[in-house]
């Protein structure tokens, strides 16, 4: 405790260190996301060969704009991490500004790559704490968070959905579906007999809702 019972605040090396720190840990919860959305778009991929070949053509559009989400999702986390990674080494900038002139100085490039952390669910809190630490050692300035991202999101996912949904069935059964760029018009592949099919329906859309609610969870 300071004067007056205020608490003593933290030097600026002190300060940068524990930054570092908690971008590293963050980092680490960022990989173990990407790397559980590509499990699930392993089952996806798999899910989709299997409906390819019961002729199942609805559930594999389904399956494939489930893979364009989770593909954005993994992008913008690997996004996530190069802004990480752009920060750590703006503070070991500001660590050698410190040595220097025993104070941190204001960063653009740093206030940039915050502004977009914030927005990330899976590290918001830490972000929006550092934010905070950051602001009241001057390096960066006060945030205005954009509520409009996640609109910008779906008028781009309607956008560009019918080309990238055809690619993906394409690629994954290996040309039975769709046929880059064009729509997914082709015939479908030869359908098993109805016999061994129609009991397993059921249990068919059970597993589809239960693939997407995972995904969707790994995405929130």
């Amino acid at each position: 405790m300071g004067l007056f019972g205020k608490s003593q605040e933290k030097p600026p090396a002190e300060l940068i260190r524990e930054w570092n720190q908690k971008i590293r840990r963050e980092t680490r919860v960022i990989d173990r996301q990407i790397r559980d959305i590509q499990r699930e778009q392993e089952k996806v991929k798999r899910s989709i060969k299997d409906a390819a070949k019961k002729g199942q053509k609805d559930v594999c559009v389904i399956l494939a704009k489930e893979m364009i989400q989770s593909k954005r999702a993994v992008s913008k986390l690997y996004a996530s991490k190069a802004q990480m990674n752009s920060v750590c080494l703006c503070m070991q900038q500001q660590a050698s500004v410190v040595r220097i002139a025993g104070a941190m100085e204001k960063s653009t490039e740093v206030m940039k790559a915050m502004q977009n952390l914030v927005k990330i669910p899976e590290i918001q809190a830490t972000m929006r704490e550092m934010s905070k630490e950051m602001m009241k050692a001057g390096i960066i300035e006060e945030m205005l968070e954009d509520t409009f991202e996640g609109l910008e999101d779906t008028e781009e996912m309607e956008e560009a959905a019918e080309e990238e949904i055809d690619k993906i069935l394409f690629d994954i059964t290996a040309g039975a579906l769709g046929k880059a760029p064009s729509k997914v018009t082709d015939e479908l592949p030869a359908m098993e007999p109805a016999g061994a099919t129609a009991a397993s329906d059921d249990e068919e859309e059970e597993n589809l809702d239960a693939m997407q609610s995972r995904l969707a969870a790994l995405r929130s």
